[in-house]
């Protein structure tokens, strides 16, 4: 077959901790109105008019019982291609090789450097050129393993949910990339109120399909939108279905791209408050630059691209000032809230990897006690403790999911990897005085450790 890539806790109602401004209309009742709301109004709001309706929104307080080790796993870029669907509006299906084509996660093929990102090692081309032989024709420089690089995500799902029927996580936190490549593969815009087939087919096959299980069952996932969820190289795709999703699932949790989420351990005596942020500025652009990694890029949005009706943006031309606007506004909530906070633990997590506009993030760590910082975007496992670059604020990155292939080979030469793994997940022990971190590998194996304490 031809290669066809188009590459362009229990269902909780939201209760309000922070004023932030909105754009809903008349049927929804705005953020700064639901401040002189009732619990019993605000526990029966329905998903917004528009996806951005909810913007700063604090989620329904999370409440774990007993005195048992209490988990909570961390995953990211972890959703495959859907190569089963048939997307709407003549879209080209999600196909990279052969055997693309059938039910269940297909890793994206993407490109392999060296690590200073000077030399390309492996093209696009050539690596699919190694998923279509088998690995009888791929170039050396791909480094594709046969049996890792043909199955992430399945191989990280499997170590995660035997691991979860061990440990028994009470919440997954999900740093985006939840589907390649371009997220829900359909025009934005659908009603909020439910979930279309295109929608619904892809979270079957590539999230409720795969993690699932004893220890994972029923459990919260805490999301973001990554810049692959938006469209990767587009601004309108499915984004807002993704959002719409949090009112149709028990265990999806995503009603805005910045929200936050409290968990009491009231038996433990202890609390943790996760700032969801999105930091997908980074790859909106001018529409004439960088059109392979610009989710306003002209080349590859649609003539007459919109998101407007659904609060997104409006055009090619008002991308780039959308998704910095969406940004700064979520920089000043999350300094607003860190202020605010009076949990044991501050914690933030965005799509975008350590490294990435850190003296910021060093002053929420230096000024505003945040703990510790959530990331994923690279496509591998890094564990930085005690980051000199972030003020000795523990980052992690796990971008390693495997719903597309690892910034390096995962096989014996490491000398190009930047973390302690390509393929994988962490495993955060919580308590009142220290986060045990473990990264977890593709096969199980704890790769690396460190321990984060209170700021």
């Amino acid at each position: 077959m031809a290669a066809q890539t188009r590459i362009a806790g229990i269902l909780l109602m939201p209760w309000l901790a922070t004023s932030v401004e909105s754009s809903a209309s008349n049927s929804t009742p705005s953020l700064r109105g639901l401040l002189n709301a009732s619990f019993a109004q605000v526990s029966s709001m329905g998903p917004p008019a528009k996806a951005l309706d909810y913007k700063g929104i604090a989620w329904s307080p999370i409440s774990v019982e007993g005195t048992r080790e209490m988990h909570v796993f961390a995953i990211g870029d972890w959703g495959g291609m859907d190569g089963s669907l048939i997307p709407p509006g003549g879209r080209h299906r999600i196909i990279a090789y052969e055997g693309g084509h059938t039910p269940g996660p297909h890793v994206f093929p993407r490109t392999r450097w060296n690590k200073p990102h000077s030399e390309l090692l492996c093209s696009h081309d050539e690596f699919v050129d190694c998923f279509n032989t088998n690995g009888q024709t791929c170039p050396s420089g791909c480094g594709f393993v046969v049996g890792v690089d043909t199955q992430p995500q399945l191989l990280v799902a499997d170590a995660l949910k035997a691991r979860a029927a061990e440990k028994r996580p009470d919440y997954i936190l999900n740093v985006g990339d939840n589907f390649y490549w371009g997220g829900i593969e359909e025009d934005c815009g659908a009603a909020m109120h439910s979930i279309t087939a295109t929608a619904r087919h892809q979270f079957d096959q590539i999230f409720e399909g795969v993690y699932s299980g004893p220890g994972l069952d029923g459990k919260p996932w805490l999301s973001v939108l990554g810049n692959h969820d938006w469209g990767g190289r587009v601004f309108n795709n499915g984004w807002d279905q993704q959002i719409a999703y949090t009112w149709s699932s028990s265990r999806w949790r995503l009603p805005a791209p910045y929200w936050s989420q409290h968990v009491d351990y009231p038996s433990l005596g202890f609390s943790i408050d996760f700032l969801m942020t999105d930091s997908n500025a980074i790859d909106a652009k001018d529409p004439a630059e960088d059109p392979e990694h610009n989710m306003c890029s002209r080349k590859y949005n649609p003539e007459g691209a919109s998101c407007a009706a659904t609060g997104g943006p409006a055009s090619v031309d008002e991308c780039e000032e959308f998704f910095w606007g969406l940004y700064a506004e979520s920089k000043v909530w999350a300094e607003e809230r860190l202020k605010e906070s009076t949990a044991d633990w501050q914690v933030l997590v965005t799509h975008f990897p350590c490294g990435h506009d850190a003296g910021w993030y060093s002053m929420l760590h230096v000024q505003h006690g945040l703990d510790l910082l959530v990331t994923g975007h690279r496509h591998d496992q890094e564990l930085q403790a005690n980051s000199p670059a972030l003020a000795g604020m523990t980052c992690l990155v796990t971008g390693g999911g495997g719903g597309i292939t690892s910034e390096a080979s995962p096989g014996e030469d490491r000398s190009h990897w930047y973390g302690e793994g390509q393929y994988g997940f962490y495993d955060l022990t919580v308590s009142k005085d220290k986060i045990l971190i473990e990264s977890i590998n593709y096969d199980g194996k704890v790769l690396a450790a460190a321990t984060v304490y209170p700021k």
